[in-house]
């Protein structure tokens, strides 16, 4: 285990940035995710750390050693690919053999390993199959395995799910943090599935365009995102069009005047997390923002129920309610009252 230290790392193709002037430090045994959508830089931030990609400018440390110019099998990190990587050909046990053979182990101690890291990822007897013979999860953890047999410094996870189904994601992502955490690996995960960033990371990285956008842990980016992008892309939010009045006024482009937190002035828009807002067939009492709409939509989620309210013609939003027995649930076209106080408003200005 090591610390990870990632400084000004660039890549550019042309003139294009695919990452632009990214500094992070992972400290040891730390679980950080890089998350945003596709293209924005996360996968090729990762494979410059592996070494698969040569950066354009910056620097990679590893235990305080710069490792930048080194070739991957010259850096003691362990990468577990999107697709898993695993020869056909060769048996589970073979697979997970091959890192170490490449660093010339003598056979006994590779033999050691193999049984080891087919233990921790709960593959124990499986080591004569061929992939093939495999389930999706269980060739996962093949992979995992042979990442984790060289005893690398940083574990490098490059959207280790993404081929699962949605149940087995589930399982296996928690089997990884608990294995992260058994044997205090520093690790840098990237995903665009922000329920699994929020599940597995010490902190997340949210990065769009080649750029880091903000760095922290799942309560500081849910709670205090620090602009639209990170709003919308950590937990879901409505967005509402408009001004700023006043420091703690907000009018929307559909004439609706709100209480929010904030201050500043001119355009920009009012985020509001779904589950902060109280739906109701009565007026609500005792909050700042008071509305009445009609409900557009209702998406039935199983434990929760999206309610999708007009309230103007240039505004709507959405309001999740728990589903409970005997609890209200209104039906499409039916009238109902919105509320929510002004702390759960937050401003971002254009």
């Amino acid at each position: 285990m090591a610390r990870l230290d990632i400084h000004s790392l660039a890549k550019r193709y042309g003139d294009f940035y695919a990452v632009r002037d990214v500094s992070l430090s992972v400290a040891d045994g730390e679980f950080l995710v890089l998350l945003g959508p596709s293209g924005c830089g996360k996968t090729t931030t990762l494979r410059m750390v592996a070494g698969f990609i040569e950066p354009t400018a910056g620097h990679v440390k590893l235990g305080g050693t710069d490792v930048t110019l080194l070739p991957p099998w010259k850096r003691n990190a362990g990468m577990v690919f999107q697709s898993y990587a695993l020869f056909p050909h060769l048996t589970v046990a073979q697979n997970v053999a091959f890192g170490l053979e490449m660093r010339k182990l003598p056979r006994a101690d590779i033999d050691k390993r193999v049984d080891e890291a087919l233990a921790l990822v709960r593959l124990g007897g499986h080591g004569g199959r061929l992939p093939r013979q495999l389930s999706g999860g269980q060739q996962q953890r093949v992979a995992l395995a042979r990442a984790l047999a060289i005893r690398p410094d940083v574990l490098l996870l490059d959207e280790p799910l993404s081929n699962l189904d949605a149940k087995l994601r589930q399982e296996v992502r928690v089997e990884i943090r608990e294995l992260q955490r058994q044997l205090g690996l520093t690790t840098v995960m990237v995903t665009h599935d922000q329920e699994e960033a929020l599940t597995m990371a010490d902190r997340l990285v949210v990065m769009n365009e080649g750029s880091v956008r903000q760095v922290g842990t799942q309560r500081d980016l849910y709670e205090r995102p620090t602009d639209r992008f990170v709003a919308g892309f950590v937990g879901r939010s409505t967005f509402l069009e408009g001004a700023i009045e006043a420091p703690g006024r907000f009018r929307t482009d559909g004439g609706l005047a709100l209480a929010c937190t904030g201050s500043g002035s001119g355009r920009g828009v009012l985020a509001l997390r779904p589950e902060r807002l109280q739906v109701a067939a009565a007026p609500i009492d005792g909050l700042d923002n008071r509305l009445s709409g009609t409900v557009e939509f209702v998406s039935y989620l199983g434990a929760l129920i999206d309610i999708h309210v007009r309230l103007s013609p240039a505004d709507r939003l959405v309001v999740q309610i728990a589903n409970r027995e005997g609890g209200f649930t209104p039906e499409v076209g039916q009238s109902v009252h919105v509320a929510w106080p002004a702390s759960a408003g937050l401003v971002f200005t254009e």
